[in-house]
């Protein structure tokens, strides 16, 4: 399912992996983190400091946050977006120092549908009032509340409607590509628009883009087919979908996502980054190390399809064993990020990489990490 090029005593972490004409130095992302830090969309200098210091800490992959299609599809006001041209020139800006310090720039595009127009995390994680001038309209494939601090009540989308969204995707990811990003995702998880199409409660529409599983998976299937149909072959098109709510109906949830993901891998699409529905108040995940890495295995197996996950692998030997045992092909690592931003370095130091430094890093850093050795230790000569 991909290229790999293992060196004798070389982690199966850091081993380089390309997909489509798109090489990652290792097997180690950055997943899609919301700041919250944008205005109007545009992104900031917040941003620009953020992704050039992940990027310079050694994964191989840098995506960009959840990015709107729309103003209606952001999640709160600070979420960035690509609906407007003059917003590609902050994101090519991003694209360029991630790229410079030597990961391969991504960007997740999204819709938030039913959770959008809500306050920051730290200011609530709730739904905007509709008397608050901040908040909008949502809309949903129902007209059907998420439910706790989520409890607006979304406005059913029209079969025009859904044609104007997708519209939307292939116009951000048009910008995309405009603004130099070489790896697109697919925001179609976390209980978002396109995971709520997918659901079973959340979409209880009688038309074509409702009922069975075919009707469910449909608006996913056209958007795909509609950004493929932009986005260059050349280039990964890949799609973070919820697989699984942990709500009692796992086994039947899971082989729908299955089945859905083989026709997304017929349709064009290259990877996909396995995570978890959040589409109900009701999900009960079992937080723990590496817990979604055996569901992303058998994604991987039965729909014979690259994948990616994350929640809970951090540690350097879950990380390693990962990818080792042909469970996933690419490891998110994200709040290890925000904590350590040199965490690759890390990894290599713990997993014994040749030459770590040089291996994850800048040479103005590598240079004079190469040459210590903690304090009081003296100097490598």
């Amino acid at each position: 399912m991909n290229d790999q090029v293992k060196e004798p005593g070389m982690s199966a972490l850091f081993t380089p992996l390309r997909l489509k004409d798109v090489t990652l130095r290792n097997r180690i992302a950055v997943p899609p983190m919301c700041q919250y830090s944008a205005e109007d969309g545009f992104v900031t200098d917040w941003h620009e400091a953020h992704y050039a210091g992940m990027a310079r800490g050694g994964a191989g992959l840098v995506i960009v946050e959840a990015t709107g299609v729309s103003p209606e599809g952001r999640i709160t006001p600070g979420c960035t977006g690509l609906w407007r041209d003059e917003q590609i020139e902050g994101m090519a800006r991003i694209a360029r120092a991630i790229k410079a310090a030597g990961a391969v720039p991504g960007i997740q595009i999204a819709h938030a549908g039913r959770k959008a127009s809500a306050n920051r995390p730290w200011e609530g994680d709730d739904h905007i009032p509709d008397s608050d001038p901040l908040g909008w309209p949502t809309l949903a494939p129902s007209a059907l509340a998420f439910g706790g601090g989520l409890s607006k009540v979304p406005r059913a989308m029209t079969l025009d409607d859904i044609a104007r969204v997708q519209a939307d995707f292939v116009a951000a990811a048009r910008r995309a590509l405009a603004a130099g990003f070489e790896w697109l995702e697919l925001h179609f998880a976390h209980g978002y628009l396109a995971q709520s199409f997918f659901s079973r409660g959340a979409n209880q529409r009688t038309d074509q883009y409702g009922g069975d599983a075919a009707g469910r998976g449909r608006f996913l299937l056209e958007t795909l087919a509609a950004v493929r149909a932009v986005w260059p072959e050349n280039r990964p098109l890949t799609a973070r979908f919820g697989v699984i709510e942990y709500d009692g109906r796992d086994e039947e949830t899971l082989a729908e996502a299955i089945g859905l993901t083989r026709q997304m891998r017929d349709g064009g699409l290259d990877l996909l980054n396995v995570s978890i529905g959040f589409s109900t108040i009701e999900g009960r995940t079992p937080w723990g190390p590496g817990f979604l890495v055996p569901v992303a295995g058998r994604v991987r197996r039965e729909a014979e399809l690259p994948v990616a996950s994350s929640w809970c692998i951090d540690g350097a030997e879950d990380a390693e064993r990962a990818v080792a045992d042909g469970q996933m092909d690419v490891v998110m690592i994200g709040r290890a990020h925000l904590a350590n931003p040199h965490y690759p370095y890390q990894l290599a130091l713990t997993l014994g990489e040749d030459r770590p430094a040089w291996a994850t890093l800048p040479a103005p850093y590598a240079y004079w990490l190469s040459r210590y050795r903690g304090p009081g230790k003296g100097a490598a000569q």
